[in-house]
């Protein structure tokens, strides 16, 4: 096969009055051709034993040309199409023996020389139309001028062709198994184990091979061409060059052209970012593409469960960088075990426990008819997420922290779901209370700020004097103290905050006081107390607990403070 632009190709050809002898492969040669980006630049020129991508208009061909110099040569064409399916056809025609000008030697105008060549069709040797990666091999071709035609009557498009006249020696695509199936060998609700036979071409030839594993929820691909298309972007995965532009295909690892909706615009240009993807015009697809290396199994995870999805399996060269598809598969994963909904009763505080990332869900059907529907909060750990529905229109989502309450309009006969997810970080519990009747509030009001603020000023070696904000309405706050270790950590005491521990988890000997206190101006609803009976130099975990009326109990955050150790 003959690397040369096919104008000099033509120039060349019929030079002298005897057959013109074209040189073999050389191989030194080769590699400096591919070497020199500007060889291939716009070429329509396909070289030998090397992969090229390049780009279709839509309802525009293309064609491609190659010589091949013998009779008996072996033949190997791969052409890929990436994101469309195409029409493509390999013809061949005979090369002119000699020059006309009745032997005169003299050189025939290029356009003469042209039409010599490409006015007839020549041969047809093998024709696809479709999106399947797709072969033509001949272990015995005719020489002659070789014709590639190229059509894409959906879209603009991207696809790659690769030629070889040794084909036994080059084998830059993986080799598949005899069995080229992926198995899906476990399934749960979240994940898809998968497993497959190697690659002869990692284990019998010892080439690095990886593989490449693609998920999505659509359908399966059949080549990782068209795979990296969608992953850059929907439908247009890297924006056309403008005519005129210096561009190679060699330059950039993905280009092609969106489906163009206003034919008066004119294509723009995307520039090759740092990390050779762009930011897409549409929301990105629902695919993820992961390399494993070499191994032959894999566990997917973090799926959604009664989910159907499509798994595709590519062998990648990673000395060639050209990939071969196994036989994708599909599965859907289980269904998420049906959970119970937990009954609420009108006025009584529920207990609630969720896993780490877990969801609960509970039910309020009011008996009687109501004007509103109070739902009291509160979390005793980490943050949750609270969804309300009133006979499935969605109501209420937030997150909730702490204690919150949630005031909504009521409806004859409504039922009403709430649905709970659970922290990231652990488990959650919770204390939940629905009710229809608004002085029915077990839960105790609490201010924005439930932090306790120690005067530092004020400590002395036996007793230290703190603040905490109140609320406008009157509640018991009890005061209770722990001595701790000098190297207690506020990591530790993050651990122990559980809010919903209320005053009956402590001992009574780490009981200071309980008082009763309000104020109708909000801003004056402080109180402060001064802890005495303690020791110098020594640690001490300061808790407070607000009661509410129907004997529930709040914790405030609790606070490290330490006595002077000299006085």
């Amino acid at each position: 096969m003959l690397l040369l632009h096919c104008p000099l190709l033509l120039l060349l050809l019929p030079l002298g009055s005897r057959p013109q002898k074209l040189p073999t492969r050389d191989e030194e040669l080769f590699q400096m051709q591919i070497r020199d980006k500007a060889f291939f630049h716009d070429s329509s020129v396909i070289p030998d034993g090397a992969e090229i991508s390049s780009y279709l208009f839509r309802d525009t061909p293309k064609r491609y040309f190659f010589v091949v110099e013998e009779d008996n040569t072996p033949l190997a064409v791969t052409v890929t199409p990436c994101d469309a399916p195409l029409e493509w056809k390999l013809s061949v025609q005979e090369l002119p023996e000699q020059a006309s000008g009745e032997g005169s030697g003299d050189p025939e105008p290029l356009e003469q020389q042209k039409q010599q060549i490409t006015s007839e069709e020549g041969t047809e040797l093998f024709s696809y139309k479709g999106n399947d990666v797709e072969y033509f091999v001949s272990s015995s071709s005719p020489s002659g001028l070789y014709q590639l035609d190229l059509l894409s009557t959906e879209k603009d498009t991207h696809f790659k062709v690769y030629a070889t006249t040794t084909p036994e020696s080059d084998q830059p695509y993986p080799e598949l198994p005899y069995d080229p199936r992926i198995d899906v060998t476990s399934l749960g609700r979240t994940t898809v184990t998968l497993a497959w036979k190697p690659s002869p071409t990692a284990s019998l030839l010892k080439q690095p091979i990886q593989y490449c594993i693609v998920i999505n929820k659509e359908h399966n691909f059949k080549s990782l061409c068209a795979v990296e298309a969608k992953l850059s972007s929907d439908d247009a995965f890297m924006m056309a060059p403008k005519p005129g532009l210096d561009f190679s295909p060699f330059d950039f690892a993905h280009f092609g052209f969106p489906v163009d909706n206003n034919s008066g615009k004119e294509r723009g240009f995307l520039k090759s970012s740092k990390f050779g993807r762009q930011t897409p015009s549409k929301p990105r697809v629902d695919l993820h593409k992961v390399c494993i290396g070499n191994k032959n199994i894999f566990t997917v995870s973090d799926l959604k469960p009664d989910t159907q999805y499509y798994f595709d399996m590519f062998a990648v060269n990673t000395n060639t960088n050209m990939s071969t598809a196994y036989v994708g598969t599909f599965a859907r994963t289980k269904e998420e075990a049906k959970q119970k909904t937990v009954e609420l009763k009108d006025g009584k505080v529920t207990d609630v426990f969720i896993k780490r990332k877990g969801t609960k869900f509970l039910r309020f059907a009011p008996v009687s008819s109501h004007q509103k529907v109070t739902f009291s909060i509160h979390s005793c750990l980490d943050a949750v997420q609270i969804q309300v529905r009133r006979d499935g229109k969605l109501l209420l989502s937030q997150s909730v922290e702490g204690v919150r309450q949630f005031q909504l309009r009521g409806k004859a006969k409504a039922k009403y779901l709430i649905r709970l997810k659970g922290s990231k970080k652990g488990a959650s519990m919770l204390k939940v209370l629905a009710t229809t009747r608004p002085n029915k509030q077990s839960f105790p009001s609490l201010p924005e700020d439930t932090r306790i603020k120690a005067f530092d000023k004020l400590r002395t070696c036996s007793s230290v004097t703190v603040a905490w904000l109140g609320t406008q309405e009157r509640n018991k706050f009890c005061i209770y103290r722990r001595e701790v270790d000098d190297n207690y950590s506020e990591e530790q005491k993050k651990r122990e905050q559980n809010q919903c521990l209320g005053p009956d988890t402590r001992k009574k000997s780490e009981k200071v006081l309980c008082k009763y206190f309000h104020s109708q101006n909000i801003q004056k609803a402080v109180t402060t107390e001064t802890i005495r009976g303690l020791q110098p130099g020594k640690s001490y975990l300061l808790d407070v607990y607000v009661i509410g009326h129907g004997g529930h109990s709040v914790k405030y955050q609790s606070k490290l403070v330490k006595t002077r150790k000299f006085c």
